[in-house]
This record gives structure tokens, C-alpha cells and sequence, in this order.
């Protein structure tokens, strides 16, 4: 028999590591208020510091820069995706991985889905200082990276192949756009509770895309009756470069179809 392997789980963080998570959350909390109500580019160091009841050097010990006190989270979101993925269940892909975690974020109000009370405050508070949006672009394409290089690692994707790239662009680009849309109509005035049959439509329709492709969207409208063409393609054979004879006219012209909803 071999050795017994002990699963259950290790002691948790002493008293000591506990006190400074509570104080790098407390400074936080303070700081992100502050920037909420006067503007980050309005605030100092030195005011969330007197605020706060701490030294500056107290501050530049649990946050290196002044973004980082209102970016507290980003370590936080950018290991939960990567574990999100690598914790998947039996045959679930990626698309699958983060449509499920959308939802249930949209489910529970968590702040990763801008579904909950605030949200379009805390992103006017982004889109007013240049240099907290700068810092979101780059928490954006260090998210991007980050999904990327467990995609390449779990499916043993080579440097030179952009696919773990590609999809990873894809799912943040989507969720970014289904943020936006639930701010843009918190800003208009609309409760949580009437906008949540289409913030869930809206979403449904976005990872449907992801997962179905986009390749029959919006095509050029043409006449019914008339095959399409394409550039340097005789009309009346239906032949082009690199073409059977005929080969375009049986393709005929495809329909457009509505993405998933």
C-alpha cells in the first residue's frame, strides 16, 4: 500500500497575514471612494493616506502605484480566469467556460459583469482620468495574455500559432461589449431589474456568436434570382480564377442568418 496522501485542506493565513489583507482592503476601500467622489486626478497619495489614518509610505507598501489603490483586484482577476479555465468540467471549451461564468456572475451581482449597483459610477470614474483608462487598457491586454498562455499550455499550442491568442481577443472583446451595454443603460436610468431580460438575451446572443462563428453575418443583400459573383468572374459561365466551370453559379448566393439568441 502506498502512503496515504492527506487532502484535506491547509491551515488558512495567520493573524498576522490577516491584518494586512484587512488593511490593504481598508486603504483600498478609502481610496476608491475618495476617487469615486472627487475624481482621480483630484486625489492624492498623501489624501487617502491622512484619510485613512496611515503614513504614504504605508500606502506604497501595499500598492505600488496610485492606479493600483483603485486596480486592487486585478492579481485577483487575472488568476481567476486562468483557474476558471484549467478547473473546466469534462468536456467543456472555452467559449463554454466563460459564458457559464458570465452568467453566474450576472446571477450573483459580482462586480466582474458591471451587473450590480454602481458599476456605472465606477466606470465614469475610469472614462474621466486618462490615466486610469490606460490602466484598464493594459489590465485588458494583460487579461488577453494571461488566457492566452493557458490556452497555448493546455492545448500544447505552438509560439507561432495564434489561435489561443485569437480566442482569448474574442471572449474579452465580447464581455467588454456586454459591460459597456449594461453601464451605458444603467447611465440612461434603467434599474437592474428591467434591463435583466435583455442584459441575459444580449449575452446569450454574444457567446452564441463565439461559439457559432460569425462567418453568415451581415452578408451584401443581392437580387434572389441572381447566383452571386465574385471579382473576375465571368457572369454568364459562373467561372473565375482557381474555378470549375460552374462552380459559382451552383453555390447560388447564402441567406443571412440570425445568430443564436
Amino acid at each position: 500500500m502506498g502512503k496515504e496522501i492527506d487532502r484535506r485542506p491547509g491551515p488558512g493565513p495567520g493573524l498576522r497575514e490577516r491584518k494586512k489583507r484587512e488593511t490593504r482592503r481598508r486603504i483600498a476601500d478609502i481610496a476608491t471612494g475618495l476617487f469615486i467622489t472627487r475624481g482621480f486626478d483630484n486625489v492624492t497619495v498623501a489624501d487617502v493616506a491622512r484619510t485613512a489614518d496611515v503614513s504614504v509610505n504605508t500606502v506604497f507598501n501595499y500598492f505600488k502605484t496610485k492606479e493600483d489603490l483603485f486596480f486592487d483586484r486585478q492579481g485577483e482577476l487575472i488568476e481567476a480566469a486562468g483557474q476558471a479555465f484549467r478547473d473546466r468540467r469534462p468536456g467543456e471549451g472555452v467559449v463554454a467556460v466563460f459564458r457559464r461564468r458570465f452568467f453566474e456572475g450576472l446571477d450573483e451581482g459580482d462586480y466582474r459583469t458591471a451587473f450590480h449597483e454602481g458599476s456605472e459610477v465606477w466606470l465614469k470614474t475610469v472614462r474621466d482620468s486618462p490615466a486610469l483608462t490606460a490602466r484598464m487598457r493594459e489590465l485588458g491586454e494583460r487579461l488577453k495574455d494571461a488566457l492566452a498562455g493557458v490556452l497555448a499550455e493546455e492545448t500544447g499550442a505552438g509560439p507561432d500559432d495564434i489561435t489561443p491568442r485569437v480566442a482569448a481577443a474574442m471572449i474579452y472583446a465580447a464581455q467588454g461589449v456586454l459591460i459597456e451595454e449594461i453601464a451605458a443603460r444603467k447611465r440612461a436610468g434603467e434599474t437592474l431589474h428591467e434591463m435583466r431580460d435583455d442584459v441575459y438575451a444580449s449575452a446569450a446572443r454574444a457567446f452564441g456568436m463565439l461559439e457559432h462563428g460569425i462567418g453568415d453575418y451581415a452578408p451584401r443583400p443581392g437580387p434572389a434570382d441572381t447566383p452571386a459573383t465574385t471579382p473576375g468572374t465571368d457572369p454568364g459561365t459562373g467561372t473565375g480564377p482557381g474555378r470549375r466551370p460552374g462552380e459559382d453559379a451552383q453555390r447560388g448566393t447564402r441567406s443571412p442568418r440570425s445568430p443564436e439568441k
